[in-house]
């Protein structure tokens, strides 16, 4: 139960993105009683809390003065409710499991729903600060419920789906919940019997040719091969995934810009959204404005995907984040001179240059 607090601790290894910034102080909470702990020295020395998973979503602009907290509370647990539908089963994750570890473990044990979400990096917890989703899925199809802890207080609060306020990309804790809590864990509702979904028009068009019946696991596997094709792997090339949101336009908004575009030769892709909206691929944009494989210093856009930025860190006397954040923002400028589109960065940026 005892707790360890470093202090000018490195955060490189804590960060897809490998950027080199330090924690004034840190300590790592496998359990609630050191979780407890930690809020409380916090609190003692004025130290302001930030909550750290897998680092697979977040950019560390600067140094980060206050206490991080490493959130390494593993578990997984079916709950036991006499109202749960029929051929489901809830189960509650803590948020220091690994997600794509908990999608295969889930798959095991024939409990299926999450197999589109497969390869997604991070943990439990930070999915559902993000609403993670992929291939026709998102965590707010499955949740259930979740516990998180007060930052200021210390004290344990339960949430449900709809008090989560999930939208695209976007939930409480990145609004009026920004920075006041931990999440403890994620309760999702799963099937007990295999629901292939295949309505993601990649995904669909994998299966085009198969003949034998699909399972859930080979939807996973599928889903694993295509992300792996588009996507570098953070181990062997430092990013965060897709770097930019894909923006949500009005549907007039749309057919303007096709009209504009048409002499050029850029046939915009859309997909309808509810209320009249189209969604827009930021990855197009980015690449039609250009900057696949561009550098700039120890940045760059990924020669194969262009929503996704990349960490070299070959370049000694580069300032990493803000060769990032640099050619982020010269992205954005481009991207709505030629489109009049705002890109909304989709990692959480921590500190300033």
């Amino acid at each position: 139960m005892n707790l360890t607090i470093e202090t000018n601790k490195c955060l490189q290894a804590y960060n897809s993105l490998a950027l080199a910034a330090t924690a004034s102080h840190f300590c790592c909470v496998s359990n609630y009683q050191q979780l407890e702990k930690a809020l409380a020295f916090a609190k003692s020395n004025n130290l302001s809390v930030m909550p750290l998973g897998a680092g697979s979503n977040l950019v560390l602009a600067s140094d980060v003065e206050g206490l991080v907290v490493y959130v390494d509370l593993l578990g997984v647990m079916v709950t036991e409710e006499t109202d749960i539908p029929e051929g489901h089963v809830d189960v509650t994750f803590c948020a220091g499991e690994d997600w794509h570890e908990m999608v295969l473990y889930s798959l095991k044990r024939g409990w299926y729903g999450l197999e589109n979400l497969s390869l997604i990096p991070g943990n439990m917890g930070a999915a559902a600060i993000q609403n993670i989703g992929a291939y026709g899925v998102e965590l707010s199809d499955l949740l259930v419920s979740l516990k998180a802890v007060d930052l200021e207080s210390g004290e344990l609060f339960t949430l449900t789906n709809h008090e989560c306020q999930f939208s695209y990309r976007d939930s409480v804790f990145k609004q009026s919940l920004k920075d006041k809590c931990l999440i403890t864990e994620v309760t999702l509702r799963l099937s007990t019997s295999p629901v292939i979904n295949l309505a993601y028009p990649a995904l669909k068009g994998y299966f085009l040719d198969r003949q034998e019946p699909l399972t859930a696991t080979m939807v996973s596997e599928a889903v694993c091969s295509i992300r792996r094709s588009k996507l570098p792997d953070p181990k062997e090339l430092a990013n965060v995934g897709s770097f930019f949101k894909n923006p949500v336009i009005p549907a007039t908004k749309f057919i303007e810009l096709q009209g504009k575009h048409l002499d050029d030769g850029a046939d915009i892709p859309g997909y309808e959204q509810d209320g009249g909206a189209v969604k827009v691929p930021a990855g197009w944009l980015v690449e039609h404005c250009q900057f696949k494989g561009v550098r700039h210093g120890s940045a760059g856009v990924h020669k194969h995907q262009a929503l996704v930025l990349v960490n070299y860190n070959d370049c000694p006397a580069s300032n990493n984040a803000k060769d990032i954040l640099d050619l982020a923002a010269t992205i954005q400028k481009k991207v709505f001179a030629d489109f009049g589109i705002d890109l909304e960065i989709e990692p959480r940026v921590y500190g300033f240059i």
